[in-house]
């Protein structure tokens, strides 16, 4: 989903709750999923009940703006009915169910609607365009994007730190953190990731001028890992982001490895981003073993030799993966 498509949403979800677009007081509380409320309490319904669910599930677009007297009247059941049906699920009444329910397509648009399925490639796997496909495009968005001179200002940074750390919250950005602390500490560079947003502030509350931190997220926008890369700043340690343009954590980074990476809307595929930012990681590493060549190879010599002594094999399988 766009960012548009998101902004669209949430300002008639605020002007339903009469919040005039204020996403503080949104974030401030938890959204509750009335979707699976209605899904989950469907057994428990009265059969006329039911049908007003069915109208809800099938169309929640539909629900969003219609009116009580016209959901009864595709439901065929009265108005009552609707506001049993709005109480029975956990709501204190019709106004409420609207609320909650334009809270949730804010959220759940893309999920809500069957997309058809993928083109089918030549080889006649409709899988092959969705995945490949949409890896190729990321990884020519890589190349045309990010500066060499900022992965080399990167490396530079990188091979000289005290100490790295590296930040990463969420799924994706998690999982790449603790890629780039594997990709890093076989240089023989100090490096430790970290995804808990508490130890994420202790951590960058300990730098000093000669550390560096790693700050992943894909959009830019996680507050966490934004307030932890400007605590490490204020105690003058550097911070390379790795994120999309434009966004507040690239503003606060002394080095910031860029990529706009428009999604592809199918929720069921896994985000391409993810193989951009590989990439990258990829490509600031890299640099970084031909910045401390020789140290860097006398430690992926060391690294090889304890492998193949623990599991015997051919001396070019993959270092230690």
């Amino acid at each position: 989903m766009t960012e548009a498509g998101f902004d669209a949403s949430a300002t008639r979800a605020d002007h339903v709750a009469g919040r005039g677009g204020d996403t503080r007081d949104h974030a401030a509380k938890p959204i509750p999923d009335i979707l699976s409320q209605i899904r989950d309490s469907y057994s428990e319904l009265r059969p006329a009940e039911r049908r007003v669910a069915d109208v809800v599930l099938a169309d929640v677009t539909f629900s969003v703006d219609a009116s009580n007297a016209e959901i009864a009247k595709r439901a065929d059941v009265s108005e009552p009915t609707v506001t049993r049906f709005c109480r029975a699920i956990g709501c204190d009444g019709v106004r409420d169910f609207k609320l909650k329910l334009a809270q949730s397509v804010v959220v759940g648009r893309l999920y809500l609607s069957p997309l058809p399925p993928p083109e089918p490639s030549e080889d006649g796997s409709p899988l092959w365009n969705v995945v490949f496909g949409e890896a190729r495009k990321a990884l020519t968005l890589v190349e045309r994007s990010v500066n060499p001179a900022d992965v080399l200002r990167s490396a530079e940074l990188l091979a000289s730190a005290h100490q790295v750390v590296v930040f990463g919250l969420g799924g994706s950005s998690t999982a790449l953190a603790q890629e780039t602390q594997n990709r890093l500490f076989r240089y023989g560079i100090v490096v430790s990731a970290h995804s808990d947003p508490y130890f994420m502030k202790m951590m960058a509350s300990t730098l000093k001028p000669n550390d560096v931190v790693i700050a992943i997220s894909s959009t830019g926008r996680t507050r966490e890992v934004v307030e932890s890369v400007t605590l490490a700043k204020h105690y003058r340690a550097k911070a390379i982001a790795i994120t999309a343009p434009d966004s507040d954590l690239a503003a606060e980074a002394d080095v910031a490895l860029t990529v706009d990476i428009p999604e592809f809307p199918d929720p069921l595929k896994p985000t391409a981003s993810r193989y951009a930012f590989l990439a990258i990681i990829d490509l600031v590493s890299t640099a970084i073993g031909y910045r401390l060549d020789p140290a860097s190879r006398e430690t992926l010599r060391r690294i090889k030799y304890t492998v193949l002594n623990h599991r015997k094999g051919r001396v070019l399988e993959p270092l230690g993966d």
